[in-house]
């Protein structure tokens, strides 16, 4: 029965839980915007202050990893890796597209009307990135990855093979801003618009048994794209 910590900051969500045995515990989150660096350690000592418990008693950290948010990648991961070497206990790393795909398709009956085909829907989880981009992948009705993850630019042609065959739905913080361009009538958009730790437990909770964890010392974000940094234009000196 393993006890874990699940970190989740690769949106503007930063959420943290403890969960035993696939269960939640307790869960502090916060959905005011990209503050993780602020609340991220406040909300882990206060679920072990207010519920008495002792860090010890970890069996495992797990952090979503990306793609998402830079500076919310770096802080989530550092603080699970921090947390890993302090206490000597495994990293779990899941990616965030993973988590909202598989779950939103296992809990399908949540976001899809009766009238839709359910063993026939795909699930398309959308991480907002700039302008008309998104990063997103493509699951089926078992949560199966049927399309790897990438950074996708949306126009009125995008997902058009799928979307001829399939009721496809669009979910996450990315997908609110493609509706004019997915205008086909197989396009849904219904399903969890922010990532949440509670998305995670299934999915950290099988890598542990598994023994399937990363090496502390090496592990990074998946940023999927470069960082690159801009000077504005009208910087005053």
């Amino acid at each position: 029965m393993a006890t874990i910590l699940n970190i989740e900051t690769a949106t503007e969500v930063c959420s943290v839980n403890l969960a035993r045995n696939g269960e939640v515990l307790v869960e502090k989150e916060s959905l005011e915007g990209l503050n993780h660096s602020q609340m991220l350690t406040v909300f882990i000592r206060d679920i072990f202050e207010e519920n008495n418990f002792d860090p010890a008693g970890l069996d495992a950290v797990a952090v979503s990893k990306g793609p998402g948010s830079y500076t919310g990648l770096r802080i989530g991961v550092s603080v699970a890796k921090g947390l890993c070497y302090a206490l000597g206990i495994p990293l779990i790393a899941v990616g965030t597209l993973d988590v909202l795909g598989k779950y939103t398709a296992v809990h399908s009956e949540q976001y899809l009307s009766r009238s839709v085909d359910a063993a026939n829907a795909l699930f398309c989880p959308m991480i907002d990135a700039r302008r008309m981009e998104v990063y997103t992948a493509l699951y089926n009705a078992r949560g199966e990855k049927i399309e790897p993850v990438s950074a996708k630019i949306i126009n009125e042609n995008a997902f058009s093979d799928y979307l001829d065959r399939h009721p496809v739905l669009f979910f996450g913080n990315g997908a609110e801003k493609c509706k004019p361009a997915l205008t086909h009538a197989n396009a849904l958009f219904s399903g969890p618009l922010k990532a949440s730790a509670r998305f995670m437990i299934k999915l950290t909770e099988e890598k542990y048994n598994k023994t399937d964890c990363e090496d502390v010392a090496y592990f990074e974000p998946f940023y999927l794209k470069n960082f690159i940094a801009t000077v504005p234009k009208n910087k005053i000196i």
